[in-house]
């Protein structure tokens, strides 16, 4: 859709200009952290006073849509299903890890048995031994204050796309984008009482662009055609738009937390 036609297919070698090539000449992409601004911003908010504990459970992809391909009936989702990851380093992130005290629930499972090996482990070694005074319990499990919820509730393609050319004596170039967005969800709930506190919704746009030239000549004698064609697109990645729609939303419901005196940002104190 993006290009003006077949795109030439590029070599191992043009793929890897910054990758590294191992010693059987097999390309090994390296290792990127992404930082987006809303990221950054994440990470230049000043401590909290009091860390409050919230707790995730999950974070959803609603939108129920799959990828489209033309023909061919895909059972791969549009978005991410790892929501909850990006909501927890999110959390983890702001204030540079000084913000929220994250409990697991998104695994409970697995950590509650744990915890049962551990205090059945203390017990018999404690049997054995004879000692009375070594530790047969563990320490309990936080309880979260703020119960944290949402998820991905829209993901809209093709909302807006255009494009420009122009060719003249059979020598032609285009371009063209198209525009997608990604809606996510977060709310917080008090686990004392169930009310909702806070409640926001945030959108990242997605952009897609392509671009190409072609030439069409005839040459000796008007008798031998010549076509030449290339192109490329360029698509941002939409698991990187939804860390990038869950992390904004992170930053509003900080805000709007402030806005409700639930807690209170020291810079928005000075100020005042």
């Amino acid at each position: 859709l993006l290009t003006t036609g077949c795109a030439s297919v590029p070599t191992i070698k043009d793929t890897c200009t910054t990758a590294i090539m191992d010693k059987i000449g097999t390309c090994i992409e390296p290792a990127e952290s992404v930082k987006l601004p809303t990221h950054l911003e994440l990470l230049e908010l000043p401590p909290a006073d009091k860390m409050p504990i919230v707790a995730v459970y999950g974070f959803l992809d609603k939108t129920g849509q799959r990828k489209s391909k033309d023909g061919i009936a895909s059972f791969s989702t549009a978005v991410t299903q790892g929501g909850e990851s990006f909501l927890i380093d999110a959390l983890k992130t702001a204030g540079q890890g000084k913000w929220f005290r994250v409990v697991e629930r998104t695994n409970l499972d697995a950590l509650v048995r744990e915890r049962q090996i551990i205090r059945s482990a203390r017990e018999d070694f404690a049997n054995q031994e004879g000692n009375e005074d070594s530790p047969k319990g563990i320490q309990p499990l936080l309880f979260a204050g703020i119960l944290l919820d949402g998820g991905i509730i829209g993901y809209d393609t093709n909302i807006e796309s255009g494009g420009r050319g122009a060719r003249t004596l059979g020598i032609g170039a285009s371009n063209s984008y198209r525009r997608d967005v990604v809606t996510v969800s977060l709310r917080g709930i008090s686990t004392l009482t169930g009310e909702i506190l806070l409640n926001v919704q945030t959108k990242k746009t997605i952009l897609s662009t392509g671009g190409g030239y072609d030439i069409f000549k005839f040459v000796d004698m008007d008798t031998q055609l010549v076509e030449v064609e290339d192109g490329v697109a360029q698509n941002e990645g939409v698991t990187k738009a939804t860390r990038s729609a869950i992390e904004l939303a992170v930053l509003e419901l900080i805000y709007q937390g402030h806005d409700r005196c639930f807690w209170e940002i020291e810079e928005k104190q000075n100020e005042e």
